[in-house]
Formats: C-alpha cells, sequence, structure tokens
C-alpha cells in the first residue's frame, strides 16, 4: 500500500504533489490546508475511492470546522495518530505505530522504541529557504519504507536568464498543446518551462487543469483559463 503523506499546503497544491497522489492507495494530510478547494482537487485528482484522513490545523480557519483535531486509525495493519502540532499530542499514544504531525514546516524522520514519528515538512508555499518536501509512506507485511519526496523550488528555473511572462496571442494553441505533449511524456513543470522558455505559472496552470480533469482538449483547458484563442 502506498500513502501520499503531506502537510501545511497552504492555499498551493503543486503538480508534482498532485501526481504522486494520483499514484497512491491512501493520502494522510496533516493540516494547514487553506480552503476547501485544496481537498476537493487531492479528491479529484485520485484513484476513486481511496481514504482520505485529513486533520485541521492552526491556520484553518471557520471553512474547517468540520475536520477533526486529531485521527487515530488503521491502515494495512498499522496503527496511526495524526494531528497538526506535535505539542498537541497525548501522554499516552497506546498502540499506535506510526505518528503523523506537520506545523513546522520541517522535515523530521525518527524511530523511538520501535515507533515512527513523521513530519513531512511543507510542500505548498515555500516559507524562507526551507525544502519543499513530502512524503510517500510503503507499506507492505506489517512494515513501512518511508520515501521523502523534494520538489524543487520554480526559482531555479530562472535564475540568470530572462523570464518569459506571456505567450505570445497567435501562438496560445500550439503552445499549450506541445506542453501537453511533454507532459504525457513525463517531463516535469520545471523542465518543461526550462525547455521552452515559457512562463512556468502558465505551464502550472495547464498541467494543473489536466490533472485534474483527465481527457481535457486543448481548448477546453485554454476556455478553461479564460484565454483568448485567436490566430491559432
Amino acid at each position: 500500500m502506498k500513502i501520499a503523506v503531506l502537510s501545511d499546503t497552504h492555499g498551493l497544491l503543486r503538480p508534482e504533489v498532485i501526481q504522486i497522489i494520483k499514484t497512491c492507495d491512501a493520502v494522510i494530510h496533516a493540516g494547514d490546508i487553506n480552503s476547501q478547494k485544496i481537498i476537493d482537487e487531492m479528491k479529484a485528482a485520485a484513484k476513486p475511492d481511496i481514504p482520505f484522513y485529513i486533520v485541521r490545523g492552526n491556520n484553518d480557519k471557520n471553512w474547517a470546522e468540520h475536520l477533526p483535531h486529531h485521527l487515530e486509525f488503521t491502515l494495512s495493519d498499522i496503527n496511526f495518530y495524526v494531528v497538526h502540532n506535535k505539542k498537541d499530542l497525548p501522554d499516552d499514544l497506546n498502540d499506535r505505530q506510526i505518528i503523523v504531525f506537520g506545523h513546522s514546516h520541517k522535515y523530521l524522520e525518527e524511530i523511538h522504541e520501535g515507533r515512527l514519528w513523521l513530519n513531512p515538512g511543507s510542500c505548498g508555499k515555500r516559507r524562507f529557504h526551507q525544502k519543499i518536501t513530502m512524503v510517500v509512506l510503503t507499506i507492505m507485511n506489517g512494515t513501512w519504507k518511508v520515501e521523502q519526496i523534494d520538489i524543487p523550488h520554480s526559482a531555479a528555473i530562472t535564475s540568470g536568464k530572462p523570464r518569459q511572462t506571456a505567450v505570445p496571442e497567435g501562438e496560445v494553441f500550439q503552445v499549450t498543446s506541445e506542453i501537453l505533449k511533454r507532459m504525457e511524456k513525463g517531463q516535469s513543470i520545471i523542465q518543461i518551462a526550462s525547455e521552452m522558455k515559457i512562463d512556468f505559472k502558465f505551464i502550472e496552470q495547464v498541467c494543473r487543469i489536466r490533472m485534474t480533469h483527465p481527457g481535457v482538449t486543448t481548448k477546453e483547458i485554454l476556455d478553461k483559463m479564460e484565454v483568448n484563442q485567436t490566430g491559432r
């Protein structure tokens, strides 16, 4: 069983995170989501009917009143406890084997007395110069394997280079089609932006729509983005 473990998205669900969610059998989010839209996008990207375990963070206000403060559950015979802030953990964790939390935006993976303590870090908006990270947790035969996922910061694609801020209006259809072809070949958003020298935000938006709406056409993507397609 593969589990996507993430936290502190703060209103930004990166396309790289969506791609990982698409391959997993369950999703754990340790809070500071920032909006219901992020939850909806995660569920739209995921396999049908997989379980989601989402807790409320300190920045999740009125909209998140329906989300629990913490969760206890079992997946593949492994007992979990999930809470946003480690300080809110109870003194007695009973038979919990994996403890997941967030809040600090700093990756942590430690084992104490056979129990895994896991903070996936933040894969949302970057704070200061901290890494952008999440985890893919694989459980098999009562054991677990932790894979830290490092997501490149988008600023790297423009280092030392002038940034093109817009796609020429007459080329937008062809450019969008090429982005989709490269995406289907497995290229990352950063690779596409670097090779095509197209604005990262435009590519990110195209890829996000394609990921959350499988089968959508180039024209439908541009319609959703409200882009003028004149000249194609």
